[in-house]
């Protein structure tokens, strides 16, 4: 196919429609692609690299913290589910339903994993019975299920991945410890892969995870404005081991039920990704997670095969014995800058041109997705600079959101600040609430404002300004967001 036929791929611009933009780049990047059946997407192999990347890094984590993977069934028994009314009542709209196998109907309707607390529940209550089984640390990878009305690739569809950790405790300290304990961990890989700063901190009671006790999330801020969470942690006390009869001896031969807790990340991060730090050339993926880190391209021109193309393989074998994700683009159909902008769409960190003159000169030049900064090295020397690079990329990346979240959180004590800040402004508005969850549900209403987190730290949470909805006293500063 011809460069005339193909075309450089081109996207619209993130003030223009910054919800158009994302989509085409999901599409033009080959992340994902949509599917007959609404809400439902395919992840592409560029994507689905993305993935496999995210879960190395988070996978290699939660195993170091002393969990340990095992894998649970897609479809639970109604009865399981409606063990914890709490939990069934908040995630009923959202269940799909199997009534028939095969040509049977079911005795009993089976849920599609929209989450695993009922049947995991179940599972513990078999294996645990002493404190001698404590703690029980199990991750598991898996696909969920949730009928969503409105969707959108990667941030919100019918079906996606995740990992989900289910854990059991002896004491309420202890389970609390580890529910904190994973929050620090995801915030960790997003700042040190992702390339993410986030805001930790509890959700108020009405935004909490049905069933638990308190809920800690990660509140990352995308590129127009809007808060998406990237993960949650959350404690969830004693309301399944008590639904499902989770006992244990403990060290005195009395029997008590565990402290549980359970957390996610999902595909949503992806999501994130494009939001946080995509342009209007495409994506820019930080070095650390992006499926290919270094793209050599030659450029063809003369003999270019003789002598262009074994000083560029010989160039990504080298990189490749370094321990670097680099490919090599050899292509006779298309152009070098066909290539350029194909690279520059897929967010590939790092580029590297070699050219016949290149070789005379024994160098390369080397071109940087994040500035587009360019910069001539000796082809010797690629093995030492590269790695050095893509750290100052990746460092890049982060200290532009850091620089844009930070200028991105204002301070409202007043209700009409705080709707002008939404208005026209966006971001993080930290604002003193009563902590009534009527004047929660009224913001909501009028503003389409949530609250994402009220931090951890009583010196950051705690105020003695009044409510800045209702003018009742101020029990807590939090942060407030439009999202998605």
């Amino acid at each position: 196919m011809k460069d005339a036929e193909r075309q450089v791929k081109r996207i619209t611009a993130k003030s223009d429609d910054f919800s158009k933009w994302y989509v085409e780049i999901v599409q033009k990047a080959e992340l994902a692609d949509y599917t007959p059946m609404k809400g439902m997407m395919v992840i592409r192999p560029h994507g689905y690299a993305v993935w496999e990347n995210i879960q190395k890094g988070l996978d290699l984590r939660i195993k170091a913290a002393g969990h340990v993977n095992a894998y649970f069934p897609l479809f639970i028994p109604e009865s399981f589910l409606k063990k914890e009314a709490e939990h069934v009542q908040g995630f009923s709209p959202e269940v799909a339903w199997v009534t028939v196998g095969g040509k049977e109907e079911l005795e009993e309707r089976l849920a599609v994993r929209p989450t695993s607390e009922a049947i995991i529940g179940h599972m513990y209550a078999k294996w645990i019975k002493s404190w001698r089984d404590l703690p029980v640390l199990i991750n598991q990878w898996a696909n969920i299920v949730r009928w969503e009305k409105v969707t959108r690739p990667f941030l919100r569809t019918t079906e996606f991945l995740w990992q989900e950790g289910h854990t059991c405790h002896e004491t309420a300290e202890e389970g609390e410890a580890e529910t904190l304990a994973i929050l620090e961990l995801y915030r960790e890989f997003c700042e040190t892969e992702l390339a993410i700063p986030v805001l930790t901190g509890r959700k108020s009671l009405s935004e909490k995870f049905a069933g638990a006790s308190m809920t800690y999330a990660l509140e990352a801020l995308m590129s127009d404005g809007k808060a998406l969470q990237m993960g949650t942690s959350h404690n969830l006390g004693q309301h399944f081991s008590k639904a499902f009869d989770i006992k244990f001896e403990d060290r005195n031969q009395t029997l008590q039920y565990v402290w549980q807790t359970s957390w996610g990340m999902t595909t949503r991060t992806i999501g994130a990704l494009i939001m946080v730090h995509g342009d209007d050339s495409g994506l820019r993926f930080p070095p650390r997670i992006a499926p290919v880190q270094v793209m050599v391209v030659p450029i063809s021109i003369g003999d270019w095969k003789e002598t262009v193309l074994p000083a560029a393989a010989a160039a990504v074998e080298g990189l490749r014995q370094a321990g670097l994700r680099a490919a090599i683009d050899a292509r006779e159909e298309s152009t070098p800058g066909w290539k350029f902008s194909e690279y520059e769409m897929r967010g590939v960190p790092l580029r590297i041109e070699i050219g016949p003159r290149d070789v005379k000169a024994g160098q390369a030049v080397l071109v940087r997705r994040d500035t587009k900064a360019k910069e001539t090295v000796p082809l010797a020397s690629l093995g030492a600079r590269v790695p050095a690079l893509l750290d100052e990329i990746q460092a890049g990346l982060l200290a532009q959101a850091r620089a844009f979240l930070e200028a991105n959180i204002r301070e409202a004590d007043d209700y009409a600040r705080f709707k002008d800040i939404l208005e026209n402004q966006r971001g993080f508005v930290r604002a003193p609430w009563c902590g009534d969850e009527a004047c929660e549900a009224r913001i909501k209403t009028e503003t389409m404002a949530t609250i994402r987190v009220i931090p951890l730290d009583d010196r950051q949470a705690l105020t003695d300004k009044p409510c800045m909805a209702c003018g009742a006293k101020g029990q807590a500063l939090a942060y407030f967001a439009r999202s998605y």
